[in-house]
């Protein structure tokens, strides 16, 4: 009989020494964990994703340079492979973010809420010259997965959603007056023939509802602390900037226009009032 090898015989040891009554509970913990890290990175992917094509969205939206009309067939057709992108993404994660996992994936699945909310509100801007409400911005997130439960939208990702929309309408802005040499204003073909409509809705254009829109964001009490607060408070400064930038672009356009020489092109590389030509 031969001696054993100090690894074999403790080998042996370990084959005869009874299991610990806590190791099953050990091994449910890992399964736990390994299970919440796969959900987790699953939903950041998706969140990326979302991300991802609802900017390539707002970058075909910014070629239009109209308020108030249905998009073009272009358009919707250029746009409808990044909704279906969006459709998938969401759809895969709808089931991992449902009751409490709603609350402790939030701030994974924020980003990518956060930048739908302001594809779908430009969009909804330019073809209704409108705000996208709390109500409809919860019905479209919950269509996206009409198969599945849906993911339900918090209000802190539709109103950050909303400080972001604030910046696309003023590039929008922006690029219209430069391009058109007119402040964009919602169609009024409907009130041409209405001799009693109120002169202060006549003069309804994408500044008058930007600064509506900061009113009533400024009206918001974030008190600044949280996630939430800090993140409304930095945006909320962007938010005043794109507005001031449109008054700006504005003042240019209807107060220096006529002073400036034919072909005279801004210098948009200036820190100073962004400016176009009249």
């Amino acid at each position: 009989m031969g001696i054993k090898r100090p690894h074999e015989a403790m080998e042996d040891q370990n084959s005869q020494a009874p299991q610990s009554p806590f190791m099953s509970m050990f091994e449910s913990f890992r399964a736990e964990l390994d299970e919440h890290h796969d959900r987790r990175e699953r939903i950041i992917k998706a969140s990326r994703d979302i991300t991802a094509a609802s900017k390539k969205i707002i970058f075909t939206l910014q070629r239009l340079r109209t308020i108030n009309q249905p998009l073009p067939q272009h358009i919707n057709k250029s746009n409808a492979q990044y909704y279906t992108i969006i459709k998938t993404a969401y759809a895969s994660i709808s089931k991992d973010v449902q009751n409490l996992n709603a609350y402790r994936y939030a701030r994974q699945v924020s980003g990518g809420n956060q930048e739908y909310i302001e594809a779908a509100s430009f969009e909804h801007y330019l073809t209704t010259a409108s705000l996208l409400t709390y109500e409809e911005a919860c019905a479209k997130v919950r269509a996206l997965d009409s198969e599945g439960p849906g993911v339900d939208l918090g209000y802190e990702d539709y109103v950050l959603g909303i400080y972001d929309m604030t910046g696309e309408l003023m590039r929008f802005a922006i690029t219209a007056m430069a391009t058109s040499g007119a402040l964009p204003a919602p169609s009024s073909s409907e009130n041409e023939n209405d001799m009693e409509v109120d002169s202060a809705a006549q003069k309804r254009n994408i500044l008058t509802d930007l600064r509506a829109l900061r009113s009533a964001l400024e009206s918001l009490n974030t008190n600044g602390t949280g996630p939430f607060g800090k993140e409304a408070d930095k945006k909320a400064d962007v938010m005043r900037q794109s507005v001031e930038k449109v008054e700006r672009a504005l003042y240019g356009l209807t107060v220096r226009g006529a002073e400036r020489p034919k072909g005279w092109m801004p210098d948009l590389s200036e820190s100073r009032a962004v400016e176009v030509e009249g």
